[in-house]
């Protein structure tokens, strides 16, 4: 089959319309004719535009994230709004309910300083793997210490808190009872710091087996290494489970409705311990590799004795790009990126650092990205999750004064 010959005259004669005052021809190029039946309509950019015009007053501000709407008058204009509104609103997230799950699985969440860390969200991400297999039907149970936003998001369903006197035998005693009541078809620890000795503590409690260092972790299987790495154990999925670091996706489906599962722990009895306390150390003296805020200079940064008065004000350890540990102004166990020390802290907040890629190698696994840079295309702009167009030199004594005045 041919497709019918198009006479590019006759089709611009059938587009003209009425001319205007000056007796200029003018075309209607939107709309199919007679001549022309075939091939999309034009589009026309005006309309595109004015369909994402943010109503707002002062300068022009448009929403690119607009799809580009039909080609018709305004009228099409109005429905593309309308329509890009009702698709936001049918797209929003409905909360996961679950009211009689068919079992439960318990995700011991670690929180530190009562937020919730990409492990413990890896932490809860495998407990909804393990949840919804067979079907689904099943329920997870983040155990915590304390109240924390965001578990519903990470994916739990159910929110049990264990109050403890801060010791791991206490904590590990009120987890023991937890389970042995409500009989959780899994329990999934991090394999780090104390959830990974709560485990322990309660395989020995328990007398059950712990399958320690999950590194592939399926609703059918879990795999850890074995003999230094040169074979792997293989089973089904146990009851007592720690997870290795980045082996389990964060959950990224329907929120959970983290409803509160009362659960009442009778006093601990330790006598061996009688108070717990935390200690924080002193930030200018932690390793860039154990702390959580790494405060640091680059090229742009010409006072350091500023610098080291805003760090300590900020209360994080100071860092460096490699060309100021070069050039001798910080020490060379401050420096940062591939050839320095691979961070993994919360916060990272750089001042007056470009983004070479060997140091935006090093900073991969931070949560959260600070930015202070002359230059808005900067690399390490572009990393940042906030960032502050402007000269460093000038941010720092702001920041400085402002802190004062806090804590004065």
């Amino acid at each position: 089959m041919t497709r019918p010959r198009i006479d590019p005259r006759a089709s611009r004669t059938e587009q003209r319309v009425a001319s205007g005052e000056n007796g200029r021809r003018r075309y209607d190029l939107s709309s199919r004719t007679a001549s022309n039946p075939i091939g999309p309509p034009r589009r026309d950019p005006r309309q595109e535009w004015a369909a994402s015009l943010i109503d707002r007053p002062g300068r022009r501000r448009y929403d690119r994230s607009q799809r580009p709407v039909a080609r018709g008058g305004a009228s099409n204009v109005e429905a593309a709004r309308v329509g890009s509104a009702a698709e936001a609103v049918s797209t929003e997230p409905t909360v996961r309910i679950i009211e009689e799950p068919a079992f439960l699985v318990f995700a011991f969440v670690d929180a530190p300083g009562g937020r919730l860390s990409r492990f413990d969200r890896q932490v809860l991400g495998g407990a909804r793997l393990l949840a919804d297999a067979g079907g689904g039907g099943g329920a997870v149970v983040a155990i915590v210490a304390e109240e924390i936003d965001g578990l519903g998001a990470a994916g739990a369903d159910r929110v049990m808190s264990l109050p403890t006197n801060g010791s791991a035998s206490a904590r590990a005693a009120a987890l023991r009872a937890a389970i042995e009541t409500h009989a959780p078809r899994h329990v999934l620890f991090a394999e780090d710091g104390d959830a990974a000795d709560c485990a322990r503590r309660l395989s020995v409690a328990l007398g059950e087996p712990l399958f320690s260092n999950v590194e592939h972790l399926t609703a059918r299987q879990v795999v850890r290494p074995n003999r230094g790495r040169r074979a792997e154990l293989a089973a089904a999925p146990p009851r007592l489970m720690t997870l290795g670091e980045d082996r389990a996706k964060m959950h990224a489906g329907a929120p959970g409705e983290a409803r509160p599962l009362e659960f009442e722990t009778a006093p601990s009895d330790d006598q061996a311990i009688l108070s717990v306390e935390i200690i924080p150390g002193d930030p200018a003296r932690l390793a860039l590799s154990e702390t959580d805020f790494v405060v640091s200079a680059g090229n742009g940064v010409t006072d350091f004795e500023g610098f080291r008065e805003l760090a300590a004000l900020m209360k994080g350890t100071p860092g460096a790009s490699r060309v100021v540990c070069d050039a001798g102004l910080m020490p060379r166990g401050a420096q940062v990126g591939a050839s320095g020390t691979v961070l993994a802290a919360d916060c990272y907040f750089a001042l007056g650092i470009s983004g070479a890629p060997q140091h935006l190698q090093g900073i991969a696994a931070c949560e959260q990205v600070i930015a202070v840079n002359t230059d808005l295309h900067a690399a390490m702009i572009e990393r940042a999750g906030l960032a502050i167009v402007q000269d460093a030199q000038l941010v720092m004594p702001a920041l400085i004064k402002l802190l004062k005045e806090r804590q004065s």
